[in-house]
């Protein structure tokens, strides 16, 4: 896996190889930087020679993600909450990417979810105006869109969303949502450079599998059920849809959205377009893993959305976006 993964590093850093001197020496501030998104970020950046800084409570990431990089002059790591994480160091870049992110964990840490959402990410816009940063980005996520009619698939930035405010999903949803709303208040006010990507499913190494028998990352839990030959869990008769981006694709997407000039204000797409249903990924690994495993059908989880696909054409025109890793 370690070799999977260097390999995968190098390619985003040669990707992002024109922006080198706009990243060397800078300094990145990066919260939930040992969760599975943030870690591949860091990862790149330290690469491609900026000083990071990646504060973390482990809540959702973990340090098996980020000790590799303890002893890297250019990487300092600080175990703190994002709502009590205090500092007088000056950053060029924010990335606020703190978050908990899978069903279980949010519906079981329903207000941190919230907290690190809106406290949080006004927190982090509050710093960003003392440091007068370059850029600041924040990652919401697809989720924002809850469950579009058919006419909105794929999804634009457009869409609004048709999202229950009151559910299971709701500290998440509402959480992103509210966030993306500080991030515009923030700008309108103090003109800060606010950029807000909306991620699609994202997999690959390191992606959680600490919660495989439960609902959510049906990725890892689907590779994990296929490996121990025990029977993959579908919730509902699995025709639900997603889209699967190969993190590589969705970190050399981040970056170009933070650093390419003159898209302060943007919200923006980043995933893959290749929509499938679960039931398709259930047999799909079985069949890469050859694995035995039946599938098993569960009830579905209230509100669980029918179908994610991102209108990526935004993120095309933009950032040159265009994911390289088919799902195959």
């Amino acid at each position: 896996m370690d070799t999977i993964i260097q390999q995968d590093i190098k390619r985003i850093v040669a990707e992002l190889n024109p922006f080198k001197e706009k990243i060397r020496n800078k300094s990145f501030l990066v919260t939930g930087g040992a969760g599975f998104i943030g870690s591949w970020f860091c990862d790149a950046l330290v690469e491609l020679g900026a000083n990071v800084t990646c504060v973390d409570n482990f809540s959702n990431g973990s340090e098996e993600h980020i000790n590799h990089l303890m002893q890297k002059g250019n990487f300092k790591f600080i175990q703190a909450d994002v709502l009590s994480f205090t500092t007088d160091e000056i950053f060029d870049y924010i990335v606020h990417m703190a978050s908990i992110a899978s069903p279980l964990s949010f519906s079981e840490l329903s207000i941190e979810t919230l907290d690190a959402n809106t406290l949080g990410t006004r927190r982090m816009l509050e710093l960003a105006v003392k440091n007068k940063v370059k850029g600041f980005l924040f990652t919401s996520t697809s989720e924002v869109y809850g469950d579009p009619p058919d006419e909105n698939i794929p999804t634009p930035e457009t869409y609004y969303g048709y999202v229950n405010s009151y559910g299971p999903r709701a500290t998440y949803d509402e959480g992103k949502r509210c966030a993306e709303a500080y991030c515009l208040a923030f700008r309108n006010r103090f003109n800060i450079p606010t950029r807000i990507v909306r991620i699609f499913n994202t997999y690959g190494p390191r992606l959680d599998t600490k919660q495989t028998s439960q609902y959510g990352r049906a990725m890892a839990k689907f590779i994990h059920q296929a490996l121990k030959r025990v029977p993959l869990t579908v919730y509902g008769d699995g025709k639900q849809t997603r889209s699967f981006c190969y993190i590589t694709d969705q970190v050399a997407g981040l970056l170009k959205l933070l650093l390419l000039p003159n898209l302060d204000g943007e919200v923006v797409n980043i995933g893959n377009d290749q929509e499938i249903t679960i039931l398709d990924l259930a047999d799909k690994v079985i069949k890469i893993t050859n694995s035995k495993s039946e599938k098993q059908f569960l009830p579905l989880p209230k509100d669980d959305p029918r179908r994610r696909c991102p209108d990526i054409s935004k993120a095309r025109k933009f950032l040159g976006f265009n994911p390289h890793v088919s799902l195959d």
